[in-house]
Protein backbone atom coordinates (compact mmCIF):
# COMPACT_ATOMS: atom_id res chain seq x y z
CA UNK A 1 0.00 0.00 0.00
CA UNK A 2 2.76 2.42 0.81
CA UNK A 3 3.79 1.83 -2.94
CA UNK A 4 0.95 2.33 -4.08
CA UNK A 5 0.11 5.81 -2.10
CA UNK A 6 3.53 6.83 -3.84
CA UNK A 7 2.21 6.30 -6.83
CA UNK A 8 -0.73 8.09 -6.14
CA UNK A 9 0.96 11.00 -4.91
CA UNK A 10 3.36 11.10 -8.30
CA UNK A 11 0.51 10.81 -10.80
CA UNK A 12 -1.43 13.66 -9.33
CA UNK A 13 2.04 15.60 -9.28
CA UNK A 14 2.70 14.32 -12.75
CA UNK A 15 -0.55 15.94 -13.84
CA UNK A 16 0.27 19.32 -12.66
CA UNK A 17 4.36 18.88 -14.40
CA UNK A 18 3.34 18.14 -17.54
CA UNK A 19 1.35 21.26 -18.77
CA UNK A 20 4.43 22.98 -18.01
CA UNK A 21 6.64 20.50 -20.20
CA UNK A 22 4.55 21.10 -22.96
CA UNK A 23 4.50 24.72 -22.95
CA UNK A 24 8.48 24.73 -22.67
CA UNK A 25 8.76 22.53 -25.72
CA UNK A 26 9.57 24.03 -29.11
CA UNK A 27 8.99 20.78 -31.17
CA UNK A 28 5.56 20.22 -31.55
CA UNK A 29 5.65 16.62 -31.95
CA UNK A 30 7.35 16.95 -28.45
CA UNK A 31 4.47 19.20 -27.11
CA UNK A 32 1.69 16.93 -28.14
CA UNK A 33 3.62 13.80 -26.78
CA UNK A 34 3.57 15.30 -23.40
CA UNK A 35 -0.53 16.36 -23.53
CA UNK A 36 -0.89 13.06 -25.25
CA UNK A 37 0.63 11.35 -22.17
CA UNK A 38 -1.38 14.26 -19.54
CA UNK A 39 -4.78 12.74 -20.89
CA UNK A 40 -3.31 8.96 -19.88
CA UNK A 41 -2.43 10.16 -16.39
CA UNK A 42 -5.53 11.70 -16.11
CA UNK A 43 -7.07 7.72 -16.73
CA UNK A 44 -4.11 6.61 -14.63
CA UNK A 45 -5.20 8.74 -11.31
CA UNK A 46 -8.46 7.03 -11.77
CA UNK A 47 -7.02 3.57 -12.61
CA UNK A 48 -5.00 3.52 -9.20
CA UNK A 49 -8.25 4.67 -7.26
CA UNK A 50 -10.03 1.17 -8.87
CA UNK A 51 -6.56 -0.57 -7.86
CA UNK A 52 -7.25 0.80 -3.73
CA UNK A 53 -11.01 -0.64 -4.45
CA UNK A 54 -9.56 -4.04 -5.37
CA UNK A 55 -7.59 -4.28 -2.26
CA UNK A 56 -10.85 -2.88 -0.63
CA UNK A 57 -8.61 0.62 0.51
CA UNK A 58 -9.39 4.19 -0.16
CA UNK A 59 -7.13 5.77 -2.01
CA UNK A 60 -4.26 7.76 -0.36
CA UNK A 61 -1.71 9.98 -1.35
CA UNK A 62 1.53 9.65 0.35
CA UNK A 63 4.26 12.05 -0.51
CA UNK A 64 6.62 10.38 -3.35
CA UNK A 65 9.91 12.29 -2.56
CA UNK A 66 11.83 10.81 -5.81
CA UNK A 67 8.80 12.12 -7.95
CA UNK A 68 9.34 15.23 -6.16
CA UNK A 69 12.90 15.87 -6.66
CA UNK A 70 12.54 14.19 -10.42
CA UNK A 71 10.30 17.33 -10.75
CA UNK A 72 12.18 19.71 -9.42
CA UNK A 73 14.83 18.54 -11.48
CA UNK A 74 12.79 18.93 -14.84
CA UNK A 75 11.69 22.76 -13.35
CA UNK A 76 15.44 23.48 -13.36
CA UNK A 77 16.30 21.91 -16.31
CA UNK A 78 13.46 23.83 -18.35
CA UNK A 79 14.71 27.22 -17.11
CA UNK A 80 18.94 26.26 -17.34
CA UNK A 81 17.55 25.46 -21.33
CA UNK A 82 15.02 28.17 -21.92
CA UNK A 83 15.38 29.83 -25.26
CA UNK A 84 18.38 26.92 -26.13
CA UNK A 85 18.83 24.74 -29.10
CA UNK A 86 19.23 21.96 -26.42
CA UNK A 87 15.66 22.65 -24.75
CA UNK A 88 13.72 19.80 -26.60
CA UNK A 89 16.62 17.00 -25.73
CA UNK A 90 16.57 18.57 -22.13
CA UNK A 91 13.12 18.16 -21.43
CA UNK A 92 13.06 14.54 -23.29
CA UNK A 93 15.82 13.65 -20.55
CA UNK A 94 13.40 14.99 -17.86
CA UNK A 95 10.43 13.51 -19.07
CA UNK A 96 11.95 10.36 -19.65
CA UNK A 97 13.66 10.39 -16.07
CA UNK A 98 10.26 10.86 -14.66
CA UNK A 99 9.50 8.00 -17.26
CA UNK A 100 11.55 5.02 -16.02
CA UNK A 101 11.07 5.76 -12.23
CA UNK A 102 7.48 5.02 -12.63
CA UNK A 103 8.01 1.87 -15.07
CA UNK A 104 10.25 0.64 -12.02
CA UNK A 105 7.73 1.21 -9.70
CA UNK A 106 5.06 -0.07 -12.03
CA UNK A 107 6.82 -3.09 -12.72
CA UNK A 108 7.16 -4.03 -8.93
CA UNK A 109 3.17 -3.20 -8.47
CA UNK A 110 2.46 -5.56 -10.88
CA UNK A 111 4.49 -8.46 -9.62
CA UNK A 112 3.27 -7.91 -5.93
CA UNK A 113 -0.33 -7.70 -7.53
CA UNK A 114 0.32 -10.73 -8.79
CA UNK A 115 1.78 -12.28 -5.72
CA UNK A 116 -0.93 -11.58 -3.59
CA UNK A 117 -3.52 -12.71 -6.08
CA UNK A 118 -5.27 -9.64 -6.84
CA UNK A 119 -6.08 -10.39 -10.67
CA UNK A 120 -8.17 -7.25 -10.99
CA UNK A 121 -5.33 -4.72 -9.81
CA UNK A 122 -3.01 -6.79 -11.71
CA UNK A 123 -4.58 -5.75 -14.70
CA UNK A 124 -5.01 -2.55 -13.94
CA UNK A 125 -1.17 -1.79 -13.00
CA UNK A 126 -0.24 -3.56 -16.33
CA UNK A 127 -1.93 -1.08 -18.53
CA UNK A 128 -0.36 1.59 -16.87
CA UNK A 129 2.63 -0.02 -17.25
CA UNK A 130 2.33 -0.08 -21.00
CA UNK A 131 1.35 3.54 -21.13
CA UNK A 132 4.67 4.44 -19.07
CA UNK A 133 6.40 2.37 -21.55
CA UNK A 134 5.00 3.49 -24.58
CA UNK A 135 5.64 7.46 -23.53
CA UNK A 136 8.80 6.53 -22.78
CA UNK A 137 9.32 4.79 -26.21
CA UNK A 138 7.96 7.93 -27.90
CA UNK A 139 10.14 10.72 -26.27
CA UNK A 140 13.04 7.91 -27.22
CA UNK A 141 12.20 8.38 -30.72
CA UNK A 142 11.51 12.42 -30.51
CA UNK A 143 15.08 12.52 -29.56
CA UNK A 144 16.84 10.22 -32.05
CA UNK A 145 14.17 12.13 -34.77
CA UNK A 146 15.41 15.63 -34.06
CA UNK A 147 15.81 16.69 -30.52
CA UNK A 148 19.14 15.04 -29.63
CA UNK A 149 21.21 16.67 -33.24
CA UNK A 150 19.06 20.14 -32.66
CA UNK A 151 21.23 20.16 -29.33
CA UNK A 152 23.85 19.58 -31.03
CA UNK A 153 23.65 22.29 -33.49
CA UNK A 154 23.04 20.29 -36.12
CA UNK A 155 20.59 20.47 -39.15
CA UNK A 156 17.06 19.22 -38.49
CA UNK A 157 16.56 17.43 -41.87
CA UNK A 158 17.69 14.35 -41.70
CA UNK A 159 20.35 12.86 -44.89
CA UNK A 160 20.85 8.95 -45.23
CA UNK A 161 24.30 9.35 -43.63
CA UNK A 162 22.03 10.06 -40.65
CA UNK A 163 19.88 6.90 -40.85
CA UNK A 164 22.54 4.83 -41.24
CA UNK A 165 24.35 6.50 -38.32
CA UNK A 166 20.99 6.07 -35.88
CA UNK A 167 21.97 2.04 -37.22
CA UNK A 168 25.38 2.15 -35.69
CA UNK A 169 26.85 2.73 -32.23
CA UNK A 170 27.95 6.17 -31.37
CA UNK A 171 31.83 7.24 -32.21
CA UNK A 172 33.58 9.79 -30.81
CA UNK A 173 34.58 12.29 -32.84
CA UNK A 174 37.96 13.96 -32.44
CA UNK A 175 40.17 16.56 -34.53
CA UNK A 176 40.20 20.69 -33.98
CA UNK A 177 37.22 22.08 -34.05
CA UNK A 178 35.98 25.65 -33.68
CA UNK A 179 34.42 26.52 -30.29
CA UNK A 180 31.31 28.00 -30.27
CA UNK A 181 28.46 28.54 -27.76
CA UNK A 182 26.54 25.95 -29.40
CA UNK A 183 29.74 23.24 -29.26
CA UNK A 184 30.10 24.33 -25.29
CA UNK A 185 26.65 23.52 -24.71
CA UNK A 186 26.83 19.93 -26.38
CA UNK A 187 30.07 19.68 -24.49
CA UNK A 188 28.14 19.84 -21.15
CA UNK A 189 25.54 18.03 -22.19
CA UNK A 190 27.40 14.86 -22.95
CA UNK A 191 29.57 14.89 -19.85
Amino acid sequence: MDELQDMYDAEHRILKALPKLAKAATCEKLKAAFLKHLAETEQQVTKLEQVFQAFDEKPKARKCKATVGLLEEGDEIASDNKGEPTINAALISAGQKVEHYEIASYGCLLEWAGILGNTKAANLIREILAQEKAANETLTELGKQSANREAMGEDKEKTADDETADQAPAKSRTGARASSPARKRTAALTR
